[in-house]
């Protein structure tokens, strides 16, 4: 019995150890998931914009989009997911367009065409890439801009607004860290050792001082809602909350009008400064 109780110890210890070094060595796999191939583009829902190519302060040549709104009331900084590239987020440019709002999408080092190799600090230089090309190529002041992120996105612009102020911070779908996360996924495994990412987004946003909207669903399966309330608690005044339903990935789609609702009245805030 001793040596079946033995046998069995040494089982489940490989079982832990085998599952905590997939962890720590697929990581980079398990947070991107580029994809080169652009599937569309913003004239196929009647939009013009043109292409840019930029480069992220270390020099990797990055690729976006800007697509341009009649008398825009400022531009944005959208800072996509983890997954695909900017072709797949046709959707959002199209509701900021109608909100006035003119948006620059970029891609981050190895998705779409971008340069490079996915990274944690790349993705943060290539935001600093996107917000220098605005400042210094097209002649915007950092009080025009408006930095969205969505997902992983949500950590990369909170990151960029703690550097830099802007108009105001817009983040959805986003996660308080990916230890965090990783830690509500694999209970029993310490993620906190293991992950070699960190995506800090609620260190972040403490340092962030202006005007921040948080989006989340209640619905949301893949970064439960109780992240968002926890970035709300920790972002500083002014800040709202909206909360809509819905997916991870198409909230915004499936509550459109409560959606599109809460953006309009948090930008006329911003415009107004009424909190």
């Amino acid at each position: 019995m001793l040596q079946i109780l033995l046998q069995f110890a040494v089982l489940i210890a490989a079982i832990y150890v085998g599952l905590s070094a997939f962890l720590f060595f697929a990581q980079s796999r398990l947070i991107y998931s580029p994809t080169s191939e652009i599937v569309a583009t913003p004239d196929q829902i009647g939009l013009s914009y043109k292409s840019v190519s930029f480069k992220a302060p270390d020099g990797i040549r990055l690729s976006g989009w800007f697509i341009p709104a009649e008398s825009p009331g400022g531009v944005v900084i959208f800072c996509h997911g983890n997954a695909g590239n900017i072709s797949h987020r046709l959707e959002s440019i199209d509701i900021f367009h109608g909100l006035r709002l003119s948006t620059f999408i970029f891609d981050y080092r190895g998705y779409g065409a971008s340069e490079g190799t996915p990274s944690e600090e790349g993705s943060y230089l290539d935001a600093k890439g996107a917000w220098n090309y605005l400042i210094e190529h097209e002649g915007l002041d950092p009080f025009d801009i408006i930095l969205f992120g969505r997902s992983l996105g949500g950590a990369v612009a909170s990151c960029l607004a703690r550097e830099h102020t802007p108009k105001a911070l817009i983040i959805e779908s986003a996660f308080t860290s990916v230890s965090d996360l990783a830690g509500e996924l694999y209970l029993f495994l310490p993620t906190k050792l293991l992950c070699r990412y960190k995506y800090d987004t609620l260190a972040a946003i403490r340092e962030v001082h202006c005007p921040v909207l948080i989006v989340h669903s209640q619905e949301d399966r893949i970064v439960p809602f109780r992240h968002a309330r926890k970035l709300f608690d920790a972002a500083n005044d002014p800040k709202v909350f909206l909360e809509i339903s819905g997916s991870h990935n198409e909230g915004f789609i499936t509550s459109s009008s409560v959606y599109l609702n809460g953006l309009k009245s948090f930008l006329d805030r911003v415009d107004r400064n009424i909190f």
